[in-house]
């Protein structure tokens, strides 16, 4: 997870700064495209998750990160929009093959670990997050060294991490881990049991909002750094300071939502996320020479991050029981897909209202508030519904 994450940070948190500034890209299309790097991400994770359940973990990874490597030497090729859209269209659906793997075969070793008395599921699921944090510290650290050469450069180091990375999992990986699978079963029938689940499918879509939420870091904070800075050579530093929190907030925040419990945990992780998104749009949008916009953008990236600490472990883990922990590659799956598909629609609708902005339709504070309407939203449904039916989240957990 680490080394995954390196290679991934070192390229993407950059993708809007070389397309808005070396190929000179507007804004919705900025949005455009790193919504399409979701939506092919996050949005065929069903179908990567599924095609894991019916062909097997190992050699699904090993296609994925090999499929990944591609993206990556094409991305660093690019020079116009087509070519960028196949390269993280490529980069995309990789992770939609290996990662659904990945997730389901660390939810079956945490069942086996808590059911064997040494660890429980949801801290399993935190160190996941801290090891996969590791790699967001180096990743955006490595990057911002790489900045003084061509975007082209990180690409091509990115590409050779992941080289090297489907060596490892080829000599390392277990041929056998399949627990919460049935390999062989048709990917048909792996569907109808996943989307028959109708109690999933809606806990999902709502949960689905901390995808949209994260996604939108991307984008925004490389123009608020910009609108109220002046500069964004401090982005790769932001990115390493949320990485840092998580690696070092993410063991007491599993505790916390331990003594909360799942359902409370997972929704005031979620309106906590939502409320972040106030902070930057306190304030004018212009620059200034104080200290305010770095407390603004750096109180924004805590707490946006604090809430998804408090949130996921919890969710991972309730998702899985109420899937029954079988396919749980096509569960998992399912959930990013919904979450891709809506943070596609998030990202482009958050870029045109940027455009909007610099030609002075909108108002500075407009995105962000759209932002936490849109995540306090389902917040609130989740926890209105849950409070009063068990319908979506269960009085007692399987």
């Amino acid at each position: 997870m680490v080394l995954f994450n390196v290679g991934f940070y070192l390229v993407v948190p950059f993708l809007a700064v070389h397309l808005s500034e070396e190929l000179g890209f507007a804004s919705w299309i900025v949005g455009l495209v790193l919504g399409l790097r979701t939506f092919s991400q996050q949005g065929m994770f069903f179908l990567g998750g599924s095609i894991a359940d019916r062909f097997g973990r190992r050699p699904v990874i090993l296609w994925g990160i090999a499929i990944r490597i591609v993206g990556f030497v094409v991305l660093a090729l690019a020079s116009s929009l087509p070519a960028v859209i196949v390269g993280i269209l490529l980069i995309g659906f990789a992770a939609a093959l290996f990662a659904p793997a990945v997730e389901s075969a660390n939810a079956d070793i945490g069942r086996q670990l808590e059911d064997s008395g040494v660890i429980k599921r949801t801290e399993l699921f935190g160190y996941e997050q801290m090891s996969s944090r590791l790699g967001t510290v180096l990743g955006p650290a490595l990057g911002a060294v790489l900045l003084v050469f061509p975007f082209s450069a990180s690409a091509a180091v990115a590409a050779i991490l992941f080289a090297g990375m489907w060596i490892g999992f080829y000599f390392l990986f277990p041929r056998t881990t399949e627990t919460g699978s049935v390999v062989g079963t048709s990917i048909t029938r792996v569907w109808r049991v996943v989307l028959g689940n109708r109690r999933y499918v809606v806990l999902a879509t709502l949960c689905s909002a901390q995808f949209v939420a994260l996604a939108q870091l991307y984008l925004m904070l490389p123009e608020q750094l910009s609108l109220r800075i002046g500069s964004q050579d401090l982005l790769g530093w932001f990115y390493v300071g949320a990485a840092v929190l998580v690696i070092v907030g993410q063991r007491p925040m599993v505790a916390v939502a331990a003594r909360m419990g799942s359902r409370a945990a997972t929704t005031i992780g979620l309106a906590v996320m939502a409320a972040s998104f106030v902070i930057p749009a306190l304030g004018p949008g212009t620059i200034t020479d104080s200290v305010w916009p770095y407390v603004q953008i750096a109180a924004w990236i805590a707490l946006l991050h604090l809430g998804q600490m408090l949130m996921v472990p919890s969710m991972r883990d309730t998702l899985a029981r109420i899937a029954g922990e079988r396919y749980l590659g096509a569960h998992f799956g399912l959930l990013n897909t919904i979450g891709g598909c809506l943070s596609l629609i998030g990202t482009i609708g958050v870029g045109y209202l940027y455009d909007r902005l610099d030609d002075g339709s909108v108002a500075a504070a407009t995105p962000w508030l759209v932002v936490a309407g849109c995540i306090a939203a389902p917040a609130v449904v989740l926890g209105v519904w849950s409070s009063m039916s068990d319908a979506i989240w269960p009085r007692r957990l399987p």
